[in-house]
């Protein structure tokens, strides 16, 4: 017993330079997939996110929820039509898009957080016109890019020590539009907006692979635009990578895709040496604290 304490003791020690890294940093954290239906996997996420509040980072929650949305529009019998690989949103989809979204997985989140011992508030793109959007395809309707940003709300909030989470739906330009907005596509613009230190692109699977399948955990843009070209990023990783690139071009310091599935994944990105996933960064210089990857 003795020794566990001990080595829980040193595990402390040695995040120390990691957790100076990172105070009063700004950390965007996309959250999604399986661990969202799994109450265990919920409540280990919401411990580590009020822990790294806790310690003095900045947490901003973005979340996803399609499995949800699928569920509730399989029981309304509201059909879902496909193009290229994305789902048509027409206005009956967008009501049961918000609802769900805003309403029953974004309020899982908050309390899972408050369970955890942390103060959150849950909103969505469009209060106080967080993300304000146009459509990002004619063909799919009511699925929306973000054109403008107003993330005060969202400085307020976490000034406050309360954790934001937000719910990618979004504002339209003309009145009363209601859009759908991919969840890391949200995640990116916020992160770039706040010029986050951080944007963590929680995955179902392990991070950016090579050719021969081995996990690549330092990336440049050239490099990963390379890997597009080649052949060997393909499929749903492109829109996450593209999504990541973006972001670092706002001014994010490093964005980094990581498997969600391994136990306190944010954690070990933030406080480890060697971290969890696939870092993408530019090669611009940049002031960078001592301690983190």
């Amino acid at each position: 017993m003795t020794t566990d304490w001990t080595l829980t003791a040193r595990t402390l020690s040695e995040a120390l330079p990691y957790l100076q890294r990172y105070t009063g940093a700004v950390v965007v954290v996309k959250f999604g997939g399986n661990a969202m239906g799994d109450d265990a996997a919920m409540a280990e996420f919401a411990r580590d996110i009020v822990l790294m509040r806790q310690v003095g980072v900045n947490p901003v929650v973005v979340h996803g929820g399609g499995p949800m949305i699928n569920e509730m529009l399989g029981k309304l019998g509201i059909r879902s039509d496909w193009v290229r690989g994305k789902r048509v949103t027409d206005k009956a989809t967008v009501e049961v898009v918000e609802m769900i979204l805003s309403g029953l997985v974004n309020k899982r989140i908050v309390q899972a957080i408050m369970d955890a011992g942390g103060r959150a508030v849950g909103i969505s793109g469009k209060d106080d016109d967080l993300m304000v959007c146009e459509a990002d395809d004619p063909e799919l309707g009511y699925v929306g890019r973000p054109v403008e940003m107003n993330v005060q709300v969202l400085r307020d909030l976490y000034g406050a020590g309360i954790i934001p989470v937000v719910a990618p739906v979004a504002t339209g330009m003309a009145e009363n539009e209601t859009f759908n907005v991919n969840g890391d596509t949200a995640a990116g613009a916020i992160a770039g907006a706040l010029r986050a230190d951080r944007l963590l692109l929680l995955t179902d699977v392990s991070g950016v692979k090579d050719a021969e399948g081995r996990i690549l955990t330092q990336l440049s843009p050239d490099e990963v635009s390379a890997l597009i070209a080649d052949g060997t990023i393909t499929g749903g990783m492109i829109p996450k990578v593209e999504t990541a690139l973006a972001a670092v071009k706002e001014g994010v310091r490093a964005a980094v895709i990581l498997d969600g599935r391994l136990p306190h994944a944010c954690l070990l990105e933030l406080f480890t040496e060697h971290g969890a996933g696939s870092i993408i960064r530019s090669t611009e210089p940049r002031v960078r604290p001592r301690g983190g990857r």
